[in-house]
């Protein structure tokens, strides 16, 4: 097996820095797009053939060193109880937001055996088919994350209904934020246990936080659930965009490996983390569209930073773009298996 991903992720040495890309199998891809005509978001998540195909569609096309698993974050969340819809102009809707004490208490914590099997077996399945060509990652969303999704109804611009309940009912907030913690952990354990070789947390939202909210309203949970997760013995990678300010906090949650966006100089954040953890990332998701010596500088750049990490991951410093030619995504990790190597 290709195992330079782990490798890097577990400090290691590699032969060459391995590269995915955040969202690879996503709309950029005229072969996902074919799958996607014929059935909506959600069935797509929910159909483990499907999924597994479209998941293995960027190993084939980019030659990536790892497959992640091709679903949404806020999957787990229908099972607690909440109405989940995806509209096209609008993105993710719950008709039914978190606004009171009666929410939360409604709220369960799913057993994924019971309630999410087709995730479990989308991940069986892709171990099979990958055959061992390269790891298959597995992924949740953070709680504070997938909470904002609860309390707002969707997505926000300003997360006012979420930082009003932060700040004026933090009981409320804790308890809302326990039940998700309780569900993403175990979510993440299925995922391992049904053969997933690494685990990535996405803080999608942790960036609209200061440092002092931050510490007190997101870390914890996202710790609780990295620390519950070491048992599984595999790499934990913990991503907080537009996290910039951020870094040095979530290096203590106990992390394999930081996601780090483009906002922050890779260099920068090897000192911020004082080489204590592996880094991923960064490669502003536009910076595709440079010329191929222009973007050959920027790949450089990035890879002579990594070496001075504990171990570096090649990745965006988020998902691809849905507009991004897919050759673009192509040249990219050609270029970092050339100038990468050992």
């Amino acid at each position: 097996m290709n195992d330079n991903f782990l490798k890097a992720c577990r400090g290691e040495a590699v032969d060459r820095t391995p590269v995915w890309i955040m969202r690879q199998a996503g709309r950029y891809l005229p072969q996902y797009m074919a799958v996607r005509e014929k059935v909506s978001f959600l069935e797509l998540c929910k159909t483990p053939e499907l999924a597994c195909e479209v998941t293995i569609q960027p190993v084939d096309y980019l030659d990536v060193d790892a497959a992640i698993l091709f679903s949404d974050i806020l999957i787990p969340l229908e099972p607690m109880g909440m109405e989940l819809a995806f509209h096209e102009n609008r993105g993710p809707v719950f008709a039914n937001p978190v606004k009171n004490e009666a929410d939360v208490a409604r709220l369960r914590v799913p057993d994924p055996t019971v309630d999410l099997p087709f995730v479990l077996d989308a991940v069986r399945l892709l171990r099979k088919e990958l055959d061992g060509r390269v790891p298959l990652i597995g992924f949740a969303g953070a709680p504070f994350t997938l909470a904002t999704y609860l309390i707002e109804g969707g997505s926000s611009k300003t997360f006012f209904n979420t930082k009003k309940m932060m700040y004026t009912a933090p009981e409320l907030y804790a308890a809302l934020l326990d039940k998700i913690t309780d569900c993403t952990l175990a979510y993440l354990k299925a995922q391992a246990e049904a053969g997933a070789q690494a685990l990535q947390l996405f803080d999608s939202w942790a960036g609209v936080l200061g440092p002092d909210d931050f510490a007190a309203f997101a870390l914890p949970y996202a710790t609780r659930i990295i620390q519950g997760l070491k048992e599984t013995g595999v790499p934990l990678i913990y991503f907080v965009n537009n996290g910039a300010t951020l870094i040095s906090l979530a290096e203590t949650s106990g992390a394999d490996v930081l996601g780090i966006d483009w906002r922050l100089d890779l260099d920068d954040a090897v000192r911020l983390t004082h080489g204590r953890v592996a880094l991923q990332g960064n490669l502003d998701p536009c910076a595709l569209l440079l010329p191929e010596d222009g973007l050959r500088k920027r790949v450089a750049k990035i890879l002579a930073a990594g070496k001075k990490a504990k171990g570096h991951i090649f990745n965006l410093g988020h998902g691809i773009l849905p507009q991004m030619p897919p050759e673009k995504a192509r040249l990219l990790v050609e270029l970092v298996h050339e100038m990468g190597s050992a």
